[in-house]
């Protein structure tokens, strides 16, 4: 006979009670809080596409006319300008696939946008419904990351 302690090791072992996947069987199920934080995180990856493609639009001088070309502006606007462009873009990318590190990109440009705003007003204008909006939105994501958190204690 086996022993029974053994056979108990083998049953708690992840790596041998492994089942096969089934297709339309969700391998975990996610709290509410943890849909709405997905839902926000898409939300947000959309606007950041939008975003990044309007300084797109602005790079490549699309719909600008011929008195508002990018080689005109200073070059601190011109940095901006393209670096919001790469990085909304790539934020979008990352928060559409509910990614850790797009999280993290989206804080970047966020946080950079509003310092942009707030300590180079030169640049963009200084606006500040842009902090504003800013950051009412990282509150918005730092919210529903807590509250998701706390739906899968580990």
């Amino acid at each position: 006979m086996s022993d029974p302690s053994a056979d108990d090791a083998i049953s708690t072992d992840p790596i041998r009670n492994m089942e096969p996947v089934q297709a339309g069987k969700s391998v975990r199920s996610e709290g509410a809080w943890t849909q709405r934080l997905i839902w926000f995180l898409r939300g947000m990856a959309v606007v950041s596409m939008l975003k990044g493609l309007f300084h797109w639009s602005i790079v490549l001088g699309i719909g600008d006319g011929d008195d508002n070309n990018f080689t005109l502006h200073s070059l601190p606007w011109q940095t901006a300008t393209v670096y919001f462009a790469v990085i909304d873009l790539i934020a979008a990318v990352g928060l559409w696939l509910a990614a850790v590190w797009g999280a993290v990109v989206w804080l970047t440009a966020g946080v950079s946008m509003a310092a942009v705003e707030v300590f180079f007003p030169q640049i963009y204008g200084g606006r500040l419904i842009v902090v504003l909006i800013e950051l009412v939105l990282i509150g918005c994501y730092l919210a529903l990351a807590l509250k998701s958190a706390r739906e899968h204690p580990h």
